[in-house]
């Protein structure tokens, strides 16, 4: 497809000449307003997302606690009901997100999980709550993946590596603050509710309201070029050239043609080998990430209480500690396409294999909670970097597919970590649990090093 600007030899400097393809024409767009409301209501719903990953941490110890004394057996099945979820609604939403848009699977995946933070705080026992968890579940393994593709088709090349590091930063926030309410609230129980049932009522109205404010932001222009769909192309691309105040293209939509022929996800990564091989780099990736970004958090808070603290200290080491991604993506944004995406990687995860068996050795509240801080900060930053290099591996129509089905498989393997580690915990101790952890996390840097180069400050295909 052609676009050709409102201008000639002698235009004004603000816009661009000549005939360039619509993904040209985005790339070369400075920052603007638009990009920065995208950006913030990504992050917005993030952090509702990963405040119900969170909302995990809190129930591995709150239920295993008085009054609750729930047995391991239906905490765990609790715990990997949401990550089940996951491993169904991450492929799901990112074939929906790849033949019918980014922004609209966004807001399904927001809706989804309003209903079901809502339904999970109405719940009248475990039983139930491990259903509706599996239904938020759907919406938490699409959301993340959906992000990142929609992020890497509008954000200017120079600039996406820091922003999508910094939406991130902010978005890990919503762990903190989902575990400090609940901290907060227990002890009080207004009108004699929960505190983790109010916190839920909160992140669902944040999920429901982010997905209306979608309706104000327009669909991916590359996307949209990508799939053929010419009027509603050009029309996003006003709505970035008027923000930016640049010349609008003026596209010629009889001569349109896509800028890659629509190709189903599946077939493509069965016939074309150099596909295949990056789809299974980085499933691998998810799969073996989880040993460490989900099963610290998911039960570290356990791991306290093994060790003999109180709930109360419990809950505040996991409040705590959870304000290292924040610190850490945000510091790691000033750095992020100064070094290359592989090595960051690597190095993330020999760090926290470090951190972790520090972890299970240490005694003293103060030293966990840095130790905890410290490894969650590197947790994040691995994330957030994987995400990163998962989305630059792949060209516009199959970029959802290929990363969100990645991200299911490491749903699966969430599932399975809390159902596999907190036994082991309670049987050997947090020792034999942290060794399997940091042999996860070996096994990762390894791969990630033998993997393609990602594209900082590259425009992505």
């Amino acid at each position: 497809m052609r676009i050709e600007t409102a201008t000639s030899d002698q235009a004004s400097p603000t816009a661009f000449a000549g005939r360039i393809s619509i993904a040209h024409w985005l790339d070369r767009l400075p920052l603007n307003g638009l990009h920065l409301a995208i950006l913030a209501l990504c992050a917005l719903g993030l952090a509702a997302d990963i405040g119900e990953v969170a909302l995990s941490n809190t129930f591995s110890a709150l239920l295993l606690a008085p009054p609750y004394h729930a047995s391991r057996a239906a905490v765990s099945l609790l715990l990997a009901a949401v990550f089940a979820g996951g491993a169904v609604g991450a492929p799901l939403f990112g074939w929906w997100g790849d033949r019918r848009g980014r922004r609209a699977a966004l807001q399904i995946a927001l809706a989804l999980l309003a209903l079901g933070s809502l339904a999970v705080a109405l719940s009248p026992n475990i039983g139930a709550m491990t259903a509706f968890r599996f239904v938020s579940g759907l919406a938490l393994g699409g959301y993340p993946p959906l992000t990142a593709a929609y992020l890497s088709d509008v954000l200017p090349p120079s600039r996406r590596g820091p922003l999508m590091m910094l939406c991130a930063a902010v978005a890990f926030l919503g762990a903190p603050a989902m575990i400090l309410l609940i901290r907060w609230l227990t002890p009080l129980a207004p009108l004699s509710i929960e505190g983790w049932r109010w916190a839920l009522f909160l992140g669902a109205g944040i999920s429901a309201i982010t997905a209306l404010l979608f309706f104000l932001v327009p669909e991916s222009p590359r996307w949209l070029a990508a799939t053929g769909r010419a009027s509603e192309a050009a029309k996003s691309c006003r709505r970035f050239a008027a923000a930016g105040r640049q010349a609008p293209p003026l596209i010629d939509e009889t001569k349109f043609a896509p800028m890659h022929a629509p190709r189903d996800g599946i077939k493509t990564f069965a016939v074309e080998p150099r596909q295949r091989r990056r789809i299974l780099l980085l499933g691998l990736l998810y799969a073996l990430g989880p040993w460490a970004t989900i099963g610290f958090p998911l039960l570290s808070a356990a791991v306290m209480i093994q060790k003999g603290f109180h709930l109360g200290d419990s809950l505040l080491f996991a409040g705590v500690s959870m304000f290292g991604p924040t610190l850490g993506i945000a510091a790691a944004a000033a750095f992020v396409d100064r070094i290359e995406r592989r090595l960051a990687l690597a190095l993330c995860a020999i760090v926290m294999a470090a951190l972790g068996i520090a972890f299970a050795l240490g005694t003293g509240l103060t030293p966990l909670i840095l130790l905890g801080t410290g490894f969650n900060l590197a947790s994040a930053v691995y994330s957030a970097v994987l995400g990163l290099y998962g989305a630059e591996l792949f060209p516009t129509p199959l970029r959802a597919t290929a990363t969100a089905s990645a991200w299911g498989v490491g749903r699966v393997v969430s599932m399975l970590v809390p159902i596999l580690l907190l036994p082991l915990l309670g049987s050997q101790g947090p020792l034999a649990m942290f060794t399997v952890i940091a042999i996860a996390l070996l096994l990762s840097a390894a791969l990630v090093l033998a993997g393609p180069s990602g594209l900082a400050r590259q425009p992505v295909e």
